[in-house]
């Protein structure tokens, strides 16, 4: 089996060719320029190194989410345009289960943290169990403060890595209360051989999908999103408030208009909520 490995979720750019026992090729870059720069002139440099064919590959594994929603949105509309051009099956790896194989074998609880911004991150808690990748909590969007909390109640060593361990250490260092190590350089960012290796495990459980049917999974909404659903909010609210001060402007007119009318004595209205909805009608004298 071949697979090539893409992932792009966070502030790594990375590619990789996997084959059942060993990896062909792996392109690995953490620096300032944009995955749309990088990204696929990486994997063009990967497949001239190696003298492929990109039709040899069985599938392609790609780091579905959480991170970045550019990131995302970056490797998923690459590997499902290399999807449909080749007419091969996508592997959906997600983001924090990439990282945690980043450290196969580990019996103590592996937490990958990326920064999630707005002072949360995004995390999970795996480990191994024999040779299986086991997850301990799926991953969420949370608060370091809440990550804390969970970390203490489980009273066992952790091993932490991800983007996330640089913005948040001191926090960490500061609430943790059980004993706690940091992943070194080598292994405690986003790797494709291991988005690429563990990918043929789920490709063998049957976990493929369609390039088509393939999409990024955010767990929680972009920043534009969150600021058009607070908007639509805001109009929603100003559009109720609008048809019920003109209802108690109408029942006023009525009122007013002819006040011993049958079933006006109902809707006799308050002073005060009539505030602000007519003008004042001026002095009886």
């Amino acid at each position: 089996m071949r697979v090539l490995a893409i992932d792009s979720s966070g502030l790594v750019a990375t590619v990789a060719i996997v084959e059942e026992d060993h990896t062909l090729a792996e392109y690995t870059v953490d620096y300032k320029k944009t995955h749309s720069q990088t990204l696929l002139p990486m994997l063009d440099e990967v497949v001239k190194m190696t003298e492929l064919d990109l039709q040899t590959i069985d599938a392609i594994a790609i780091s579905g989410g959480p991170g970045s929603f550019t990131g995302l949105r970056i490797g998923s509309a690459t590997a499902k345009g290399l999807g449909l051009a080749l007419n091969k099956p996508l592997i959906h790896v997600p983001t924090l289960d990439g990282l945690a194989f980043n450290v196969y074998g580990c019996r103590e609880i592996i937490c990958p943290i990326m920064d999630a911004r707005r002072n949360q991150v995004y995390t999970g808690m795996y480990t191994f169990l024999e040779e299986e990748l086991r997850i301990l909590e799926r991953p969420v969007a949370i608060s370091v403060g809440e990550l804390i909390e969970r970390l203490n109640g489980w009273n066992r060593p952790v091993v932490f890595l991800g983007d996330g361990v640089p913005v948040y250490k001191e926090l960490l260092r500061k609430g943790l209360k059980i004993s706690y190590t940091f992943a070194p350089q080598h292994m405690n960012r986003q790797r494709a051989a291991s988005v690429g290796t563990l990918g043929m495990r789920y490709m063998k459980q049957g976990r493929i999908e369609s390039a088509m049917d393939h999409q990024p999974e955010y767990l929680r909404m972009s920043q534009a999103e969150r600021e058009r659903l607070e908007r639509e909010t805001e109009e929603k609210k100003a559009a109720e408030e609008r048809k019920k001060a003109e209802e108690k402007a109408l029942e006023y007119k009525k009122w007013r208009d002819d006040p011993e009318a049958p079933g006006m004595e109902a809707t006799v209205p308050d002073e005060n909520a009539l505030d602000g909805i007519m003008p004042d009608s001026g002095s009886a004298d």
